[in-house]
């Protein structure tokens, strides 16, 4: 591992904060920046950093202080204002102390932090005030875990760092390792680094380059030394293609999703979905095959930091057989409940133990561990799916590693207990987002037109994950650009193409392939054309007739597919319109094949109702645009209307508003929070239309 400081790239650091931070601040961003760079080091939100400079008053008293990363922020993003401040002379009183009680503890730096506003402080803040140097780096690094982590590990990490590093025995986080860790320094004062075992690496310096590059020089010998002893097998080629492998995903993953989803015992919300993310890269086939890999694999995870990401143990699935999908889907479900069996167990012999009002987490695998398919890892969101699937990666890797020279030896089940239920990390879980639609997949075809893209934008700021489909080109690559840099990797763009089942197929794979599933449609995409049926292209009308009814069926037939494979329910949304019920002259194309769709969405309501697939419609109103997109309903009729009243857009735009009853301007945004009332399920509801047009009597649904 080699150091990323550049002298230059800190100058620079200090520059852009000058008069906002002080040089000790920056400086220790800048550092923690470079750790976090190395994902050999921390994953997302791991580690911490600190330093111990002045805070000066309002009053113009500079007090002692600890800055320390606020709990769970990634280093790799850190900013200044994410170390939170604390009393330095207060918190070393408390060192004083014989013990002190997690809640007291979190009370205790909430009550001591310098800027009330600031974040949550890190459950190792005591940690970083009780060692009495100024700038400390604490990081998970895989190859001190390497060695931390096998029955020897206390004389391998001597072997491998050499003198002038303390070895600490585990103790759990919190007061007890801060007053551990302290009483170790004391002892050893001229000491570089202290390695916490089965747990991580703690650096130190006088200044933020010192301190950065200890953790450097102590981990590449650790990687030195692993490189001498832990001889890796050379790789073989996994069993199977890679074209295979992601054939078998796509059919399994909705049948893991549905396994993996937690009943909630909520009739509308019967489950908390989950995302799935793969891990199929050769080297984790290849151990996967190998006869050692499940031995070493179903241990506890290399550090307690992962366990509120991937729980205690994966679950491994024995000679899956993917040439029977049934016989496979019977196997899953009963290893998923074997397992759910033995984590309810492990919770009763120590629920004694358990602090006062935490809940259990359900008892689902977070990871799936199947030979000649690779790892398969949820989570609540993507990015919960992405720590799990970091996690998992460099689970493997270390553990690999150790398994080539020597055995594996993780923490004992009660401190794995003690760190899955300490009542600080269900707090830093508390404070996660818990939106409406997080955990659930959108497919959402039209998506590059007005409604489609408003319904797209609604849904993502509910959590949703969308598929936005279209027919390829700049169109959908625009929307997808405009959207993706808010929504933190739920949004994808899928080309596809309504009226042929092959391209609809795909699309839901290429959906399956990202997130592990659906659980939303909405059928938006459409065509509109204008002529009297006595002048009607017969061609015009069956290119109508390919997207509109085709194009429907087409995706609620492979939805209905999907609904049954993953078994957790669904809704289906049509976007609809008044025409249905109030035809207008001049438009029978439109008007008949979107009748068509309505009455194959009705029909769907009742063929799916058994599946808990709700299907409902709705039917907006002249709704012209939405932000710079032009409705393409309305660029081919509009021209047509214009001509006829003599009027300009504005002036369309107007008349369409006057003949509601309400005279309300109907827009996209309007449609799409109709779709999102169905697709929250406020209501009992399927096989209803919602008009979305401010009152129209004659097309009211009847």
């Amino acid at each position: 591992m080699k150091s990323r400081w550049s002298d230059s790239q800190a100058e620079a650091m200090l520059r852009q904060y000058a008069g906002q931070w002080g040089e000790d601040i920056v400086l220790r961003t800048y550092t923690g920046r470079l750790l976090g760079a190395e994902d050999a080091l921390v994953l997302h939100g791991g580690g911490n950093t600190s330093v111990k400079t002045g805070f000066t008053g309002v009053t113009g008293e500079t007090l002692r202080a600890v800055y320390v990363k606020e709990s769970g922020k990634d280093l790799a993003g850190v900013e200044p204002h994410d170390h939170v401040g604390l009393d330095l002379a207060y918190l070393e009183r408390l060192r004083k102390l014989e013990d002190l009680a997690d809640d007291a503890m979190a009370d205790e730096l909430l009550l001591h932090r310098l800027v009330a506003r600031s974040g949550q402080p890190s459950i190792e803040a005591l940690l970083h005030a009780f060692l009495p140097v100024r700038f400390i780096d604490h990081t998970h690094a895989d190859a001190i875990l390497a060695l931390t982590n096998q029955p020897n590990g206390e004389r391998l990490v001597r072997e491998a760092l050499g003198d002038g590093v303390i070895v600490l025995p585990y103790v759990r986080p919190g007061f007890r390792l801060a007053r551990a860790a302290a009483d170790a320094y004391d002892d050893a004062p001229g000491s570089a680094g202290m390695v916490l075992m089965k747990h991580g690496l703690v650096t130190w310096g006088e200044t933020a380059r010192e301190s950065y590059e200890r953790t450097i020089e102590l981990v590449s010998r650790a990687e030195d030394y692993l490189a001498r002893k832990a001889v890796l097998p050379v790789p073989s080629a996994p069993a199977v293609s890679r074209e295979e492998v992601e054939r078998r995903y796509r059919e399994c993953a909705p049948l893991i999703r549905g396994l993996v989803a937690a009943p909630t015992g909520n009739e509308d919300r019967p489950y908390r979905r989950m995302i799935l993310l793969p891990l199929q890269d050769e080297e984790t086939l290849t151990f996967l095959e190998s006869g050692e890999a499940k031995e070493v694999l179903l241990t506890p995870p290399l550090t307690t930091d992962h366990l509120i990401r991937v729980k205690p143990y994966p679950l491994w699935i024995d000679n899956p057989s993917y040439d029977d999908l049934d016989a496979l889907r019977d196997r899953l479900a009963e290893a998923v409940r074997e397992y759910a069996a033995q984590y309810d167990t492990y919770v009763d012999r120590h629920a004694g133990e358990m602090a006062a009002g935490l809940r259990r987490f359900d008892p689902l695998p977070r990871v799936i561990l199947m030979p000649g398919l690779g790892a398969v890892c949820a989570g609540e969101d993507v990015r919960q799916a992405v720590i799990a699937q970091d996690i998992t990666e460099h689970t493997l890797k270390v553990k690999s590693r150790i398994a080539a020279m020597g055995r594996y030896e993780g923490l004992d089940e009660r401190h794995v207990f003690d760190m899955e239920y300490f009542s600080l990390q269900h707090a830093k879980l508390a404070r996660e987002d818990e939106q409406p639609l997080r955990g659930t997949v959108a497919f959402v075809t039209g998506a590059a037109g007005a409604i489609g893209s408003a319904i797209c934008e609604e849904l993502l700021a509910a959590g949703c994950h969308v598929a936005a489909t279209d027919l390829p080109g700049r169109r959908l690559e625009d929307l997808e650009r405009e959207l993706e840099g808010a929504h933190d990797g739920r949004i994808k763009g899928v080309p596809v193409d309504v009226t042929s089942p092959a391209s609809v197929a795909e699309g839901f794979s290429s959906v399956i392939q990202a997130w592990g599933g659906i659980d939303i449609v909405i059928i938006n995409a459409g065509l509109a054309h204008v002529s009297t049926l006595a002048e009607m292209d017969p061609a015009d009308f069956k290119k109508l007739e390919q997207v509109n009814v085709e194009g429907t069926l087409h995706v609620l037939s492979e939805a209905a597919r999907l609904f049954r494979k993953q078994g957790t329910g669904g809704d289906v949304v049509l976007i609809s319109t008044k025409n249905v019920f109030a035809p207008g002259a001049g438009f029978g194309a439109y008007s008949a094949t979107k009748a068509g769709a309505h009455q194959l969405a009705r029909i769907a309501g009742l063929e799916l109702a058994g599946l808990d697939v709700r299907v409902n419609m709705v039917a907006p109103d002249a709704v012209f645009g939405h932000g710079n997109r032009k409705s393409g309903l309305w660029a081919e009729v509009g021209p047509d209307r214009m001509k006829a009243r003599g009027l300009d857009e504005n002036g369309l735009e107007e008349y369409y508003r006057n003949r509601n009853l309400l005279k309300a301007r109907v827009t996209a945004v309007h449609a799409a929070r109709a779709v999102l009332f169905f697709v929250t399920r406020q209501t009992p509801t399927t096989g209803v239309t919602l008009p979305v047009d401010g009152g129209l009597p004659d097309a009211t649904p009847r």
